[in-house]
């Protein structure tokens, strides 16, 4: 038994630090969240809060499994041993994105990714295009 799960154990390995991440980074968006709706005075419900944080945990340990999967049904055989860990960057790339959104939101500030704005870039370059305050648009009700 242990000659066939050490394949697995050996791709769960490569991807251990993501098992740290990930947790903290639902807590943080969770806090950001909460604090961006308080601001938007929505009304917030722990019971729904707290659905959606296990719901998220629960879909990134998928987003582990199917990322350790890829590593070995892809990534050995084509001999990329990196893909798992491109597709979790991707992951948290994505979850990094939702707390930066509602850490400004909660600050006040509309803003969004310019993920097209992150390649092609060097040093210092690539963080100052990223983000972007977006233009606050009236109300055409209001206008009327």
């Amino acid at each position: 038994m242990a000659v066939t799960l050490a394949p697995i154990m050996e791709q769960f390995y490569s991807l251990r630090y993501f098992f740290l991440l990930l947790p903290v980074l639902i807590i943080v968006d969770l806090i950001f969240g909460v604090k961006a709706a308080r601001v938007r005075n929505e009304r917030i419900k722990r019971s729904r809060a707290v659905k959606r944080t296990i719901n998220k945990f629960v879909d990134y340990v998928c987003w582990l499994l199917l990322a350790g999967s890829l590593g070995l049904v892809f990534g050995e055989p084509f001999n990329i041993p990196i893909l798992p860990v491109i597709v979790m960057a991707i992951v948290v790339s994505i979850e990094l994105e939702s707390c930066v959104v509602n850490y400004f939101e909660y600050k006040g500030k509309k803003v969004r990714f310019k993920w097209t704005k992150l390649f092609g870039k060097k040093g210092e370059e690539i963080l100052s295009g990223i983000i972007e305050e977006e233009e606050k648009k009236e109300d055409e009700t209001l206008k009327k």
